[in-house]
């Protein structure tokens, strides 16, 4: 199902009334298939069978999250020059609807409807995060949950986030903040991804490197098995992103 209703938000690059969002850095992290797939693991217990994914882009991670046993899943990426990408992709899939526009435009249409809304490295786009996790709020079912995951420690606050769009790195404590104020209920929050810390500093803050689908898929297929193992038997207390789930009151 395909359901059209561009809208605008003041926070985000506009072109011709559209955002856009730029780069082949985004479209690197597509060849993170241990990366999502780890995180999907983590946050499938809390799913439900109705979701809302929060800035699908061209649909990788929406892939996973179909590999559940869910019943729907609404995806809503408001960019012009990424949507059609989705569009395309779930078009004959009758359990998936895409929407073209920001997920607040459209929170009065969906009140107390879905098990879960997901924004994977999605928050960190959005200017006014509480804004956005209260409106989110409104369209989840009782002890429903949003599930967030993004980039965390603000000293790995590189060019390469800005060139995508970030307004920030999280910590646990400034995540936590950010929920509280949204009036969530946290269930968890931990970080993620320890041993990329120094490989990102080195990379993107010191020599200023970008995302290439060499450098990730490298580090995808020989570094993420082992850590995933690792951070499953010990939390890391620190890490290149961070992973909350939280519950509405």
């Amino acid at each position: 199902m395909i359901i059209k209703c561009t809208t605008k938000r003041s926070d985000t690059i506009m072109t011709d009334k559209q955002p856009q969002y730029f780069g082949k850095d985004l479209e690197a992290m597509s060849f993170a298939q241990n990366y999502h797939k780890w995180i999907l693991e983590e946050i499938a217990p809390f799913v439900g069978k109705h979701l809302a994914e929060i800035g699908a882009g061209v649909g990788n991670f929406s892939d996973f999250l179909l590999g559940l046993n869910i019943e729907s899943l609404n995806a809503y990426e408001p960019s012009a020059n990424m949507y059609p990408y989705l569009e395309k992709k779930f078009t004959s899939n009758e359990s998936v609807a895409t929407h073209n526009c920001f997920f607040e435009s459209v929170v009065d249409q969906f009140h107390n409807h879905f098990d879960s809304v997901i924004y994977i490295n999605v928050l960190e786009h959005i200017e006014n995060d509480v804004e956005s996790l209260l409106e989110a709020q409104k369209t989840l079912k009782q002890d429903g949950h949003i599930i967030v995951f993004v980039p965390a420690l603000p000293f790995l606050y590189s060019d390469l986030d800005k060139s995508v769009g970030h307004f920030r790195r999280y910590t646990e404590s400034t995540l936590t903040d950010t929920a509280n104020k949204a009036g969530l209920e946290i269930e968890s929050i931990k970080y993620f991804d320890i041993a990329g810390i120094i490989p990102w500093y080195i990379a993107f803050v010191l020599l200023k490197h970008t995302a290439t689908t060499g450098n990730v898929s490298l580090y995808d297929k020989l570094v993420i098995p082992i850590m995933k193992k690792v951070e499953q038997m010990i939390t890391p207390p620190v890490g290149k992103n961070l992973l909350m789930i939280a519950r509405k009151k």
